[in-house]
């Protein structure tokens, strides 16, 4: 009985609580950020109002436990899942067809798997940042690209190499500069760029706004003058995109919506097991 149950043969199909799953790979792009606090603060908030206790739990695919407690949470028949997977790979995401119980994924996806996910609409958004900026007469835009690749960041890019195509305006690989995704990092990698006296072009799009904020700083500490001479649209409207100088365009993310959308999703998942 004990081994059927662990291969799902008995499944207790009531949902008691819920289990949000942040799984961090290089910690780069998942961490401790007003983004992750608003999208748990969501989680939390739907989560009571479908009668549902939270509980957080934090995983890191470098620890040697990793395996152990993952199996733990996916052989938990009792409670729903939202696997926080930003950072992981279509391999990485495929214990999770082991679930015994309701599951989404949220902030990544494949195409191998029938998950439920909840997402970004990272291509129309940049995309659509970047027309922005060509109706603002710039026709030379560069853009800064995280050095750690995840799948928003890679989509995020094809919708700007997408609008270009669109506008019919030349990418020059010069004005793509490759940036850790953290705020020093950035900053350091942007300064080591502009070391090389490159032309700059009128305009940056940013994968994110950690990396906007960093690049901004040397920009302006190498003279550059924002937005007069460059300007930066970043992604995820973080808080101090407001109080930045200068203040930090950047494409809206419904933080907290995009965790009480999981929930929901996961209660309706619950409910039609049932």
């Amino acid at each position: 009985f004990k081994a059927a149950k662990k291969l799902g043969y008995f499944v207790d199909n009531k949902m008691t609580h819920i289990k949000f799953v942040s799984i961090k790979k290089h910690g780069k792009v998942v961490g401790d950020t007003p983004f992750f606090h608003n999208l748990i603060e969501g989680v939390e908030k739907e989560s009571r109002i479908a009668g549902l206790d939270t509980i957080i739990c934090n995983l890191n695919t470098s620890d040697s436990d990793y395996d152990e407690h993952l199996s733990e949470i996916l052989s938990d028949s009792s409670c729903g899942i939202l696997a926080l997977a930003t950072e992981l790979n279509n391999q990485e995401m495929e214990r999770f067809k082991t679930s015994l119980g309701p599951l989404v994924i949220i902030d990544n996806w494949s195409d191998s798997m029938k998950f439920n996910s909840v997402m970004i609409s990272n291509a129309d958004s940049m995309y659509n940042a970047t027309m922005v900026l060509s109706a603002n007469g710039h026709k030379n835009i560069g853009y800064l690209k995280s050095s750690a690749t995840i799948k928003n960041f890679y989509y995020r890019y094809h919708g700007y190499q997408r609008a270009m195509q669109d506008l019919e305006l030349e990418i020059d690989p010069a004005h793509t500069v490759c940036l850790e995704p953290t705020t020093d990092g950035s900053y350091r990698d942007m300064m080591e760029y502009l070391k090389t006296s490159p032309s700059l072009p009128s305009a940056y799009l940013a994968d994110n706004d950690i990396i906007a904020f960093g690049a901004m700083k040397a920009l302006k500490e190498n003279g550059c003058r924002l937005p007069e001479e460059i300007s930066v649209i970043g992604f995820d409207d973080l808080p101090f995109c407001e109080i930045s100088s200068p203040t930090l365009s950047t494409i809206r993310v419904p933080k907290q919506e995009l965790g009480r959308t999981a929930v929901r999703r996961l209660v309706e998942i619950a409910s039609d097991k049932r």
